[in-house]
């Protein structure tokens, strides 16, 4: 039966005994995105509770998204480390996942990427706070507090080529995501010297990664979404298989 436990705003899902085969198993710290960031346990139950059937030692953070992106992304990479001092054990392999917003907020990490073995970026999405919350960009400007994201898009992409030092990164890119930019993000990090970073286009959209199977769980199996359910299990394979190979 899995199990997941809080730690705070962190959640955390450990693989059963079964599945790891060292004392330490590789560690996975997941941001979501929003609207779907306060409950990752949830909305990336399925992602999630596979790659921890795969091994993986599973840690989410719950956050609600705000204007400040840079110190949210401290904060999370704050809360990561101190668990990871916690424990006591160095995992052999690291693996920092993102969707959507979750991926700006990895890239931004005040470590610029150097603490971890790479990095899966998921539907990787940068735009202004005027195209992402129009309504609180407008109130913002009518009532003079911070109407856009700091930093912004372009102050985003122009720290990420300058300051961001992990070489393994792996964008994923779904076909029918209106609002992915994973290509741009791509561009900026093969303009740096010793980059690695690779592209996978799959089938499917924005939300292909969040399903927490929350229809069948309420209203039984004939409910659920056989060919979503398998995506979502092939994309777990395809990248517990990529994240092993960068240790």
């Amino acid at each position: 039966m899995v199990r997941w436990r809080s730690s705070g705003d962190l959640w955390l899902l450990d693989p059963p005994a079964q599945a790891s085969q060292s004392v330490s198993p590789p560690l996975l710290e997941f941001i979501g995105g929003s609207y779907l960031s306060a409950t990752p346990q949830l909305s990336y139950r399925r992602l999630l509770e596979a790659l921890a059937q795969m091994g993986w030692q599973v840690r989410a953070w719950s956050y609600v998204p705000g204007f400040d992106h840079q110190q949210q992304a401290n904060t999370a990479w704050r809360r990561f480390r101190e668990l990871r001092q916690q424990s006591g054990v160095n995992p052999p392999l690291v693996l920092r996942l993102g969707h959507s917003l979750g991926c700006k907020l990895h890239l931004l990490a005040p470590d610029n990427g150097r603490g971890s073995s790479a990095l899966v970026a998921l539907s990787f999405n940068n735009f202004s706070a005027e195209r992402s919350v129009p309504l609180l960009a407008e109130l913002g400007q009518q009532f003079g507090f911070r109407s856009e994201f700091s930093p912004s898009p372009a102050a985003t992409l122009a720290q990420v080529q300058q300051a961001y030092r992990q070489p393994r990164n792996l964008l994923v890119r779904f076909a029918s995501d209106g609002i992915d930019q994973s290509a741009r993000l791509l561009d900026v990090l093969r303009a740096r010297s010793d980059d690695a970073s690779e592209l996978l286009d799959l089938p499917g959209d924005h939300l292909s990664p969040a399903s927490g199977g929350l229809r069948r769980q309420l209203l039984g199996r004939w409910a659920d979404d056989p060919s979503r359910s398998r995506r979502i299990e092939q994309l777990a394979e395809q990248l517990n298989a990529w994240a092993r190979a960068q240790g």
